[in-house]
């Protein structure tokens, strides 16, 4: 069968059955689209009116907000005179309530009620005078006070009522805040009601318009296949609107007819103007075409063939020829980009990662090794900020060079395959070897890199204070793949970068043991029990007498997976993390719990020191929580002296500032812990007003060691003229002892006195200090027959302090 023939048969059909699909499709399109305008129009309108009922429910909201911020309910709720606050405080809310109305004539009400239901006032914006609260009210407010929930939402509209919006809101009548949740029960609950006008009036539009109700339920519109719509308007609440779609149907019935009778008559026609026009113009030149198109797919020909023909069949050939040839010009040209760096012209990541898996998987089949050497710039941003990102550009593209020289002259002379090297990302960058274990060529390579930065990195005739931090791997001794390869040359690079930067560093087991222990230990902080976990231990704080004036209570984990685990591994990992809040929490409750048991040991003047995090002094609530605390285990402000590192006063946040001078009015006592750390600044103590300073136990060191009493003198006399006691730390040895007390410390603390105990070890220690003391007296009698020995007024040598065993 000739193509003529064949085009006969398959445009017949075709042609008639495309006409009647392109009718049936006009059809549907357009019965859709009237559908979908209708649809479309519902859900806006909707929409719209569940904004509206939004915008009511912010409005009770900021209506509550309102007076909870202004004085009237303050001072109302404050008030213990009763007929003073019905009369006068009552009357000034209420001109409070209808100040905040948007609408004098609308209705909005405002009820107080305890937690036992009992109203505290009520009033209304309504022509009532004598309204009262509603029983749908009260029962919500009965749900309220027997569920968890401190705010709610409901929109009361069954039962024949008045249509409302009523926001529920415990407050603390102290603070007028929102309660904790186990205080609930002293709280008050607030209710503003207010009546949705601008809902109820699009509501009865909607009926009016459309001849249906809109449901209000808790759940969204089931699929039917009716016209409908639905739009939520709260978190458990749905307005929906179904309209029946029979008179759409009948509508459509005379557009069938039409496109049908139309299609036909189209399809007729189409196809005898069509084979009379196709066999001269279409047919041949086409199959020709075809042929050519084929021959370059199937690869027989590299370009098609070109026809000195006019009209669109040759126009069609020369354009098919050139869109062939820039399609094949642009695939090399995304292929090239693709691969290449924009800005150095080497590898980027992906196909560093494409050509690096291939080596690797090569170097684990053949037995053989390949090394990876991670690149980062050290101060590159330095650079980058102070003179630009045009010089910081340049410094890029002439370190890609440079490394590529080198380490190609280097794999080169060594007979070796070329070394593959890429820009990972920023300043980062990469180089496989293909090495043979031991030859020295990536110590080689690593010498040669970081001789590029001595005495700095030369870029168009000047240097620049950058030098190069690397990190080397091998495969497969450290990694079997390259995701793994690049991740410990990363860890091996930090490892170089904390040694000091400008150097290089290999990956070791000891490094992954490390990382992973920092790990488990970050995920073992995220998923503990405190109370199954943690415990705490005190440590005595003495006055030159050997008389215990406090305690500090020092953090213990045992882990039963990681065993026990120091406060200097976790500490850092928890501020960095973000975790340190709920540690600081409890430790803080957990001290103050055993804040008694301590004041029964050493006496009631006893102080307990606290240490917190210098990540948790930025939180708006710890000075909130110390006080709930004090209160919760009755103990006075004084028991407590907050220890702040004396790292805070780096970054001092207005935060920072609010919290500590809000925890010095509340009582608190407060200390600059660590004082001499590495941050020290005589300008703290004349800035920060603490009640202790404590002396560091390495400047403690320090100083003895060196036999610095004068400078020791200085600083605590510094101290002492801020009306600033001086603790001090590390007491170890009878020799710091003495010189601290020469020097006029106030308090001693450390291992000399005793260690760190736990509550039932304390109580041991401290019998043991009363017992001593008494032996010793009598030993004394009956030495000197009975006679107490003298004592001078001023000790001549430091205080026997008592010595835990």
């Amino acid at each position: 069968m000739t193509l003529g023939k064949r085009a006969l048969f398959l445009i017949f059909p075709v042609v008639l059955a495309g006409y009647l699909l392109a009718a049936f499709s006009v059809h549907i399109a357009q019965s859709r689209s009237i559908r979908a305008l209708e649809h479309a129009k519902l859900s806006q309108r909707l929409e719209h009116g569940a904004a509206v009922f939004q915008s009511e429910i912010r409005r009770s909201r900021s209506f509550l907000n309102a007076l909870l911020n202004g004085n009237a309910l303050r001072q109302f709720v404050s008030e213990t005179d009763r007929t003073y606050r019905a009369s006068a405080l009552g009357v000034r809310l209420q001109e409070s309530v209808k100040s905040l109305s948007d609408d004098p004539m609308g209705f909005v009400s405002l009820i107080i009620l305890t937690s036992k239901l009992e109203t505290e006032y009520y009033f209304e914006n309504s022509w009532d005078p004598f309204a009262e609260v509603d029983e749908a009210q009260i029962e919500l407010a009965r749900n309220l006070i027997k569920g968890t929930k401190l705010t709610d939402w409901t929109y009361l509209h069954d039962g024949g009522g008045r249509p409302r919006i009523v926001y529920s809101q415990f407050i603390d009548p102290i603070t007028l805040s929102r309660p904790l949740p186990s205080n609930k029960a002293n709280a008050l609950l607030m209710q503003v009601a207010v009546q949705p006008d601008r809902f109820l009036e699009m509501q009865t539009a909607l009926k009016k318009e459309y001849g249906a109700d809109i449901v209000l339920q808790p759940w969204p519109l089931a699929v039917t296949d009716d016209l409908s719509a639905s739009a939520p308007i709260g978190p458990a609440l749905h307005a929906t609107l179904t309209i029946s779609d029979s008179h759409f149907e009948r509508q459509m019935l005379r557009q069938k007819v039409l496109l049908a009778l139309g299609a036909v008559a189209m399809g007729l026609f189409s196809i005898w103007l069509i084979v009379v026009l196709i066999r001269r113009f279409i047919t041949e030149p086409i199959a020709t075409l075809d042929a050519n198109v084929m021959a370059v797919m199937v690869g027989a020909r590299d370009e098609i063939a070109d026809r000195d023909e006019a009209g669109e069949i040759g126009r069609l050939t020369r354009n098919i020829r050139e869109l062939h040839r820039q399609s094949v010009h642009s695939l090399e040209l995304v292929q090239r980009s693709s691969w290449t760096d924009t800005l150095t012209g080497i590898s980027n990541r992906g196909h560093f990662n494409t050509l690096a898996a291939g080596v690797v998987q090569e170097a684990i089949a053949s037995g053989e090794k390949c090394s990876l050497l991670f690149i980062d710039i050290d101060n590159f941003k330095f650079v980058n900020d102070k003179h630009g990102h045009e010089v910081g550009d340049e410094l890029l593209k002439a370190l890609a060079a440079r490394l590529a020289d080198h380490v190609g002259a280097i794999t080169q002379r060594r007979g070796q395959r070329p070394a593959i090297l890429a820009r990972l990302s920023g300043d980062e960058f990469a180089v496989l070897v293909r090495s043979r274990p031991g030859d020295g060529t990536v110590r080689e390579i690593a010498g040669a890199i970081l001789a590029l930065f001595d005495d700095g990195f030369e870029v168009t005739g000047k240097r620049y204070p950058v030098t190069a931090s690397i990190g080397a791997a091998i495969c497969p001794d450290d990694a079997s793949n390259v995701a793994e390869l690049i991740s410990n040359a990363d860890a091996a690079m930090y490892q170089a970068k904390s040694a000091g930067k400008n150097r290089s560093s290999r990956f070791s087991r000891a490094l992954n043991d490390k990382r992973t222990r920092l790990r488990q230990i970050q995920d073992e902080l995220r998923s503990l029990d405190p109370d199954e976990q943690f415990h705490l231990v005190y440590m005595p704080i003495v006055d030159t007498r050997g008389r215990v004036t406090g305690c500090e209570a020092l953090l213990r984990w045992h882990s039963p997976v990681l065993g026990n685990v120091t406060p200097d591994e976790f500490v850092p990992i928890a501020e960095s993390s973000g975790l340190f809040s709920k540690i600081d929490w409890w430790v803080i409750n957990k001290a103050m719990s055993d804040c008694r048991q301590l004041k029964a040991l050493f006496g009631p003047e006893t102080v307990l020191a606290i240490n917190i995090s210098s990540a948790e002094l930025h939180s708006r609530s710890i000075s909130d929580y110390f006080s709930d605390c004090v209160e919760r285990h009755g103990l006075q402000p004084q028991s407590i002296d907050v220890e702040l590192t004396e790292t805070f006063a780096v970054q001092v946040s207005d935060q920072l500032r609010r919290n500590i001078e809000d925890l010095r009015q509340k009582g608190f006592r407060l200390s600059i812990d660590d004082f001499g750390a590495g941050y020290t600044s005589v300008q703290q103590i004349i800035d920060y007003a603490a009640d202790t300073i404590k002396l560091d136990r390495a400047l403690v060191s320090n100083l003895t060691a060196s036999q610095s009493l004068p400078v020791l003198k200085a600083v605590v006399a510094l101290c002492h003229a801020k009306d600033m006691a001086v603790v001090g730390e590390g007491v170890d040895t009878p020799e710091k002892l003495a010189m601290l007390t020469a020097a006029g410390c106030d308090r001693f603390q450390g291992y000399l006195i005793s260690k760190p105990l736990s509550l039932d070890d304390l109580g041991i220690w401290a019998l043991t200090r009363t017992a001593r003391p008494d032996a010793e007296a009598a030993e004394g009698a009956a030495e000197t027959g009975g006679r107490s020995p003298a004592r001078s007024a001023i000790p001549l040598n430091p205080p026997r302090l008592p010595l835990f065993p």
